[in-house]
């Protein structure tokens, strides 16, 4: 599932491609929405609230299209003719402007709302890592309710933080030092955990390649991600990967037996 900066990223990109523009077509691939038709709306913006997009557009009423990467999602901005990059029947929804076209691949959810009722969607969400009011004491509050939950679990909990993704989650327990599965009690400072949190995605929201070793050569940029049987980039044990997380849930999860001790 894409990470909080991937979601950031698009937001960022729909928002320079669509705002101020009027619609002159629009295509809604999904049964609950595919008599709808836009054209003729304004865009006004395009804003990600933890790994939710909100694309707000005026008609008559005010709306709000709520589109959600889930794991294959994407959205790419294209010119009018140009070859689309993945197939037609993949995409969930094209907004077309007189100089753009916005397609949606694969999008794990599409609804449009009205626009006040956006807090139906996000008001559950904890503090967004990426987002303008992003609170780190509540943050901590949060993890800190739960102090028996494994760490990782607690870090992949949008109702706690918004925009941590699996990648990022066994990166942060590896640079804590701590096994994945240690309770969120036991984590030794974790406001300082929560701090690394946001200091991760602040810093890749803006790269092209996310890293979280400051490493940008291929192959060099995760500690432990993906990094099953090779050596600990700190001490050479060979990482390890299990599986963590309620039946039906579970997450790939990589860490380093030496560096992170179950505390």
């Amino acid at each position: 599932m894409p990470e909080g900066d991937t979601v950031w990223r698009a937001a960022r990109q729909l928002d320079r491609a669509l705002s101020g523009s009027v619609l002159t077509a629009t295509d809604f691939r999904v049964p609950a929405f595919a008599t709808w038709d836009l054209a003729g709306a304004t865009v006004e913006e395009t804003v990600s609230r933890g790994k939710h997009l909100l694309t707000r557009i005026v008609a008559d009423d005010s709306w709000t299209l709520h589109s959600h990467l889930k794991m294959e999602g994407t959205w790419r901005i294209l010119k009018p003719g140009q070859h689309w990059p993945r197939p037609a029947h993949t995409a969930r929804v094209v907004l077309a402007t007189a100089h753009t076209i916005a397609v949606g691949f694969q999008l794990g959810i599409v609804e449009i709302v009205p626009r006040d009722r956006e807090g139906e969607i996000v008001d559950h969400l904890g503090p967004d890592l990426l987002g303008p009011d992003w609170d780190a004491a509540e943050a901590l509050r949060r993890l800190e309710e739960q102090p028996d939950r494994p760490i990782k679990e607690a870090l992949l909990d949008q109702t706690r933080l918004a925009g941590i993704g699996n990648m990022y989650a066994n990166e942060l327990c590896f640079v804590a030092g701590v096994a994945p599965e240690t309770p969120v009690g036991h984590i030794p400072d974790l406001a300082r955990l929560v701090g690394r949190s946001h200091q991760m995605l602040d810093l890749n929201r803006h790269r092209a390649v996310q890293s979280t070793t400051g490493d940008l050569a291929r192959g060099r940029t995760f500690w432990v991600h993906g990094r099953r049987g090779l050596a600990c980039r700190r001490c050479g044990t060979m990482i390890a990967e299990s599986m963590l997380g309620d039946p039906g849930r579970e997450r790939a999860t990589f860490h380093c037996p030496s560096c992170q001790p179950l505390r």
